[in-house]
């Protein structure tokens, strides 16, 4: 038979004690945060276990204002707002957005920080920041946070990068991890007509690797953020009372391409047949 130290132990926890007349947030009461504790604070908090140091709440929060939005030209964006005139609510609407946000739409900022965290691992191993650089970019097809198909240059990669450089001239962060993204910079566009500078995913990767939060809480928090944009647009869909708004206006029909296709979707090409 099951005990009740048993049932509560299925669901132990160190982030939330609750009691009747009672809530404490990582040990804090609910009622010394309300008023006195920022949201981003309260992200670290709840997230890390303990609040933040001076300085890098400021930081994080600099990371996610950044990530807030980025148009309907983001494809979560853009499912948002489709759903919003499907009628199923704005809890519906956010959710289908933010389950666009995946490996290739609102995961190069985690493969940014597992790159720069490679880079700064190999140093430790007696690596140059040179070498480290070099080996960890062979390593990968694609290299995370660099390049915007829109962006010559990120608006947001520079004041970004300005208060990491401070924070390390203030001892919040070390600064390894923004030597290392500057270092793939370097490379990258070593020899290049065209540079591919760092893009919100890079910056935003050093920020979050610089403050010691892990890969996969860096998609985390950049989802966190997004959502804010995603929430935005579905409000403002709402608002304006259409119905099944589809990705394309009414007026234009998708180009027809008759005939089979192959398992890539190109149009299958029938190959010569002997006479028979």
């Amino acid at each position: 038979m099951t005990t009740d130290a048993e049932v509560a132990d299925w669901w132990a926890t160190g982030i939330t004690r609750m009691a009747p007349g009672v809530l404490e947030l990582r040990g804090a009461p609910i009622q010394d945060l309300i008023g006195s504790t920022g949201l981003v604070a309260t992200i670290w908090l709840m997230t890390r276990g303990g609040p933040p140091a001076p300085g890098e709440a400021e930081l994080l929060e600099a990371a996610m204002v950044a990530s807030v939005d980025h148009g309907p030209q983001a494809p979560s964006i853009a499912i948002a707002r489709m759903t919003a005139t499907c009628g199923v609510g704005i809890n519906n609407a956010m959710a289908s957005g933010v389950n666009a946000l995946g490996d290739a739409h609102g995961g190069a900022g985690q493969q940014c920080v597992e790159l720069l965290t490679e880079i700064v691992s190999r140093q430790d191993a007696g690596q140059s920041l040179d070498a480290a650089t070099a080996q960890a970019i062979s390593e990968h097809r694609y290299v995370p946070g660099f390049g915007h198909r829109f962006h010559p240059v990120d608006p947001r990669r520079a004041p970004l990068l300005a208060l990491v450089d401070r924070a390390v001239e203030d001892g919040v962060v070390a600064g390894r991890h923004v030597r290392a993204a500057r270092a793939v910079e370097a490379r990258l566009n070593h020899g290049r007509g065209r540079p591919v500078p760092m893009n919100i995913d890079g910056a935003t990767a050093v920020i979050y690797a610089e403050l010691g939060f892990p890969p996969p809480l860096a998609r985390g928090l950049f989802v966190l953020s997004r959502s804010v944009g995603i929430l935005a647009h579905a409000w403002e869909e709402t608002t304006q009372g259409r119905r099944n708004k589809g990705p394309i206006p009414r007026s234009i029909l998708p180009t027809y391409r008759g005939g089979a296709t192959d398992a890539t979707g190109d149009l299958a090409r029938a190959e010569p047949q002997p006479p028979r």
